[in-house]
């Protein structure tokens, strides 16, 4: 009788659970029965929409919104300026038809330029009375809802925001200096001195001068060291990009650091101190040049480099870790990178769409608890599991041979093309010790600097931004490459590409650039 009660008083426990996580989620169903909304998604990391993505079919049971894959343009090419998806866009509202939801890579001027002409729908109303956690969301961060800010002040899209501070960090190879007797190098007098020693002492003992000092997998990010001749290579996290400076956009190609920079890189690289296939060799310079054992220094992200340390199996001794951005020429230590906390990609409303209210609350679902949640680790109980009100990764995500981040992308979590708000908690739990140390001596240092939103043009703004900006672009990165590689001379030439940039409109840029600066973000 004893254990008949306890088996009751158990199913009417696990009964009262079950209905309470079912009225719980009551709360998030946004129609009665289930409507069907259309959506073109685009990003190089996922070409369609799936519908039967794991996280899809759980926010479908959710919220009873059913997306419904209308993509075109899947197939085009995909490059690192997201060019093939920015076609696909083009595509999309040359066929006449736009999407109830459209989802893409840098979106953002895309929207911003064809929102105002109706093509997409402003969203400022939508959010002030039907989205309560978005509201709240841009209440408590204006700076990023004024940079979303089309023209007219309408904004047009929902972005992916990224969260923490932290994305790459200079490392070096820590054996490498115990071999030499050297420290971390503190200044860029002392860096240059390392770079040298690894360069002709032979740290990794075969005997051979086969050791790359320094090498980088993407070469802009051979630029950033020009911060350490107080030049910049970039105002945001994206490369060449144009920098607040005094409260003014300027752009670092045209800075005296940037000169004094260039040319010092130009003398690493004829000294041998930087890869020699550096523009050439591509994203697996980090995977071929540490297995190795061949690699000094680099510039990267913190988890994917820290977990080189793996090498330590193969590589007796092998320790690659952050170290401290150097002291530049004038003694300035910073870290140009950081996560940037707005990105140009995200989803919009379509001006068609005839259901804007349940589109926005769905929108909206994603910026709940349980919203963010799925879309930042997949569903419960197969990627995650709640351990003490946390989501908790299982071993079998952590432990995988497929890295976590194409883990979730395979199930739907953590799509850039779906406008949410990333929760670094996830990538913290796969990031090794050495990564954490590395985020806590940067942290110590506070070593970051403000970052570039972006601004929205109008009309005539995009007219001349469109019309000089690509040229110019073109010309800066011609005449650094052909400087760094020693087929020119920077000091002899600088007056003259100065004279260029002006010639081919840099000031009109930088004029138009200003004016949608004060206008976005007031004083």
């Amino acid at each position: 009788m004893k254990l008949k009660a306890l088996l009751m008083a158990m199913l009417a426990s696990s009964a009262m659970t079950s209905t309470s996580i079912a009225i719980a989620d009551e709360q998030y169903k946004i129609s009665d029965k289930p409507l069907e909304l259309t959506i073109q998604m685009n990003h190089k990391r996922y070409p369609v929409y799936k519908e039967d993505w794991p996280v899809e079919q759980e926010a479908r049971a959710l919220t009873n919104i059913h997306l419904k894959d209308v993509t075109v343009g899947a197939n085009m090419r995909t490059d690192s300026e997201n060019t093939g998806k920015t076609e696909a866009l083009n595509l999309m509202l040359a066929s006449g038809t736009i999407p109830d939801i459209v989802g893409s890579s840098r979106i953002k001027d895309f929207v911003n330029q064809y929102g105002p002409e109706g093509a997409f729908l402003p969203l400022n109303d939508l959010i002030d009375e039907h989205a309560p956690n978005l509201k709240k969301f841009f209440e408590e961060k204006p700076d990023i809802k004024a940079a979303l800010s089309a023209a007219d002040g309408n904004m047009y899209y929902i972005p992916y925001l990224p969260d923490g501070k932290y994305g790459r960090a200079y490392f070096i190879r820590y054996d490498w200096l115990d071999a030499l007797g050297l420290k971390p190098p503190e200044t860029v007098e002392e860096f240059e001195k390392t770079l040298r020693a690894f360069k002709t002492q032979d740290p990794n003992g075969n005997g051979e001068a086969d050791e790359v000092p320094y090498f980088a997998r993407q070469w802009p990010e051979l630029l950033r060291l020009v911060t350490l001749w107080d030049g910049r290579s970039s105002g945001s996290d994206t490369y060449h990009d144009f920098m607040v400076e005094n409260n003014e956009i300027q752009h670092p190609y045209a800075g005296e650091g940037y000169r004094e920079g260039i040319k010092n890189i130009a003398r690493w690289y004829a000294d041998g101190l930087i890869d020699a296939e550096i523009f050439t060799r591509g994203s697996s310079s980090r995977e071929f040049l540490l297995s190795e054992n061949l690699g000094g220094a680099t510039h990267d992200w913190f988890a994917s480099t820290s977990g080189y340390n793996r090498l330590s199996s193969e590589i007796d001794g092998f320790a690659f870790k952050a170290f401290a951005p150097p002291a530049s020429i004038s003694g300035k230590r910073i870290e140009e990178h950081r996560r940037i906390p707005i990105k140009p990609d995200g989803w919009a409303i379509g001006g068609t769409n005839k259901h804007p209210v349940e589109t926005i609350k769905y929108f909206d679902f994603w910026f709940t608890e349980k919203g963010r949640r799925l879309a930042n680790f997949g569903a419960e109980g197969v990627q995650y599991d709640m351990v003490d009100g946390k989501a908790i990764f299982k071993d079998s995500v952590l432990n995988s041979d497929e890295p976590v981040n194409n883990q979730l992308y395979a199930v739907g979590a953590q799509l850039q093309g779906r406008g949410y708000f990333q929760d670094y908690d996830y990538e913290a739990q796969w990031s090794n010790k050495f990564a954490l140390e590395g985020i806590a001596l940067y942290d110590e240092g506070d070593y970051l600097i403000d970052q570039f939103l972006g601004v929205a043009f109008n009309a005539d703004e995009q007219k001349v931004y469109d019309r000089y900006w690509g040229t110019i672009r073109d010309y800066m990165l011609e005449r650094q490459q052909t400087w760094i590689l020693g087929t020119g001379d920077v000091e002899a030439e600088w007056d003259d590409y100065i004279a260029q940039l002006n010639k081919k409109g840099l000031k009109d840029v930088l004029e138009v650039m200003n004016t949608a600066y004060k206008r976005q973000y007031g004083k």
